[in-house]
Order: structure tokens, then C-alpha cells, then sequence
């Protein structure tokens, strides 16, 4: 199953549509009557369906072609932007998107994983899988933003971190364990949204923050369902059912305690209203800024470590 599968009835309806607009924009005739109805039957269709997502679903919504990329964002949540390339040791990566911004009354510095919208775009950018020179690349914001007493934001959107043979050649694993460490140590506030695919190393090398979001329709997984099922039952055709048992939904990583909050989305998800949801993203960031902003440096990195020593401690009870 792929997105279309799931959107073919939406985008029946939706052709239809625009067919009548059409239609009475060359006759003069008056449709609006029956534009109506089917906007009613839509929109009744999108609840039917996004009310009942099962977690491969979510997995398809996060990976809709149409679905807002970090540089979206950006340009929508910030007055200024001023994008920073380079690792400083000979590198750059298309995949890695980093600079400064103003957003509100906050100047901070901002990292986000860019994916393509066409073959060319995703080549540049490794389809949103960064090699060690993105981490690198971050990084060097990261001490940016420490010299400069600048808050972090984080824009999470990437399968996994890239898996080539160059990458590993150039210390992948090294860099995704320097970028957390770094994020680890900073005494600025930290803040990290994950707008689409959080995978594998490569999504929490950026996201070991203070505070963690996800919108509605993204996936948090400690692997991509094609790579656990490839893993476990040698076929990744059976990705649906490794979806299932990743726990990888965002109502999932906020019960386990791997999120703070939940950005909602319009109703089909973020592809159908980017402005809006970039909007909803902007307000939970400042909100979430203005409250880290007010803890001391000691208590931002005291917190942050709590945080993390607390993921996946239980009680056995008998």
C-alpha cells in the first residue's frame, strides 16, 4: 500500500471538483451548488479516513511527496534567516540545511534534514540522509549558538542517517555521537520538532534536546519499518507489520515518554495546509522557547540529562 491507495477516493473526489470549477468558468454556468455537496463528501471522507490511521498509514502521510520540508518551515516561522553552509573541514551536505533566525523575539540558530521535491533536489540533498559532514555542519551551529548565548531549534525530517560505504569511510557513527554530545553539553535552550521521518541515529543526533515535538502525522522509530523487517523476517515487504510494533506514531512516543507534546495538523495532514500547520509549529516553539528561556544555564543541561536517563526505565510489578 502507498499513499495513493490511501488517497485515492480524496482524490477522486478532488478531481471532480476542479472538473466542475471548470466546467463554470467556460460556461457561465452555475456549479456551486454541487462544488458544495462534494466538498461535504470530502470533507466527511477525510474524517472517515484519518480517524482510523493504523501506523503504516502515518508512515506514508510523513513521507507524502507533498508534505513540508524544513526550508518550508523556515520561511514561514522565521522574519530572518541567513543559511550557513560548510562543515569547515572541506565539506558541505545538501541533506543538512543550517543557519541563523530571527522568530519573534527570539534570535536562535536553526538545523533542519531537507529532502528533494524532484530527482534532482533529492540527489542534492540524499533524499534527507545526511552523511558526517552534515552532523558536522551542525555542529558547528551548535557552538555558534553556545558562544552566543543563541536558543536551538531543531527540524527533524530523515529516514536515517546516509549508510554509504563513503559515509562510514568519513566516521558517520563518530559524527551522530559528537552532535548529540554537543547537543548534550550546550547551556542554551534546545528545542527539536520532528516535522516528518524521525529515524534511526540519524533523527536523534539532532533531536537530544530539552524539549522534543512531533506533529501529528510523523514517526519516531529507532529503525525504518522496511529495515526491521528486512532484519527480522529477511523481506521488507512485510514493513506494514513491522510498523505495527515499532511503536513509531507520535501518540506512541508521547505515552513512552520520548516526546513532550504533539503538534496537531489540519485534517488530511500538513501537505494540505503547510502555512497553517507551520503557523501551529511557530506558536508551539516560542511557547516552548519563552519557558526554557527562563531556567539557568545549570538547570537546562540538569534537565536535559534527566530527561534522557528516563527513557525506558519500568516497574516489573508481579
Amino acid at each position: 500500500m502507498n499513499i495513493n491507495d490511501l488517497e485515492k477516493p480524496i482524490s477522486e473526489l478532488e478531481k471532480a471538483i476542479e472538473e466542475l470549477r471548470q466546467l463554470s468558468g467556460q460556461t457561465g454556468l452555475d456549479k456551486s451548488r454541487e462544488i458544495a455537496e462534494l466538498e461535504g463528501r470530502r470533507e466527511r471522507l477525510l474524517k472517515q479516513i484519518y480517524s482510523r490511521l493504523q501506523p503504516w498509514d502515518r508512515v506514508l502521510i510523513a513521507r507524502h511527496p507533498k508534505r513540508p520540508y524544513a526550508l518550508d518551515y523556515i520561511r514561514v516561522m522565521c522574519e530572518q534567516f541567513t543559511e550557513l553552509s560548510g562543515d569547515r573541514l572541506g565539506y558541505d551536505d545538501g541533506a543538512v540545511v543550517a543557519g541563523l533566525g530571527r522568530m519573534g523575539d527570539f534570535r536562535l540558530a536553526i538545523v533542519g534534514q531537507q529532502k528533494g521535491r524532484d530527482l534532482r533536489e533529492r540527489q542534492k540533498r540524499n533524499f534527507g540522509m545526511a552523511k558526517p559532514e552534515g552532523y558536522r555542519k551542525a555542529m558547528r551551529l551548535f557552538r555558534m549558538a553556545q558562544k552566543f548565548q543563541l536558543p536551538v531549534l531543531c527540524l527533524v525530517d530523515t529516514p536515517a542517517a546516509d549508510p554509504g560505504v563513503e559515509s562510514e569511510g568519513r566516521g558517520i557513527s563518530e559524527a551522530i555521537a559528537q552532535s548529540m554530545r554537543e547537543l548534550f553539553d550546550l547551556q542554551v535552550p534546545t528545542l527539536s520538532v520532528i516535522i516528518g521521518e524521525g529515524g534511526s541515529g540519524g533523527a536523534i543526533a539532532l533531536a537530544s534536546t530539552n524539549r522534543v515535538l512531533m506533529l501529528e502525522h510523523a514517526v519516531y522509530s529507532v529503525i525504518p519499518p522496511e529495515g526491521c523487517a528486512a532484519i527480522l523476517w529477511r523481506d521488507a515487504s512485510q514493513a506494514q507489520q513491522a510498523a505495527d510494533a515499532l511503536k513509531l506514531t507520535a501518540e506512541d512516543a508521547l505515552s513512552l515518554g520520548l516526546i513532550d507534546g504533539i503538534i496537531q495538523e489540519t485534517l488530511g495532514g500538513a501537505h494540505r495546509d503547510a502555512q497553517s500547520v507551520a503557523l501551529s509549529v511557530r506558536a508551539a516553539v516560542l511557547q516552548q522557547l519563552t519557558e526554557l528561556s527562563a531556567m539557568t544555564p545549570e538547570e537546562l543541561v540538569d534537565a536535559r540529562y534527566a530527561k534522557f536517563r528516563t527513557m525506558g526505565v519500568f516497574e516489573q510489578v508481579s
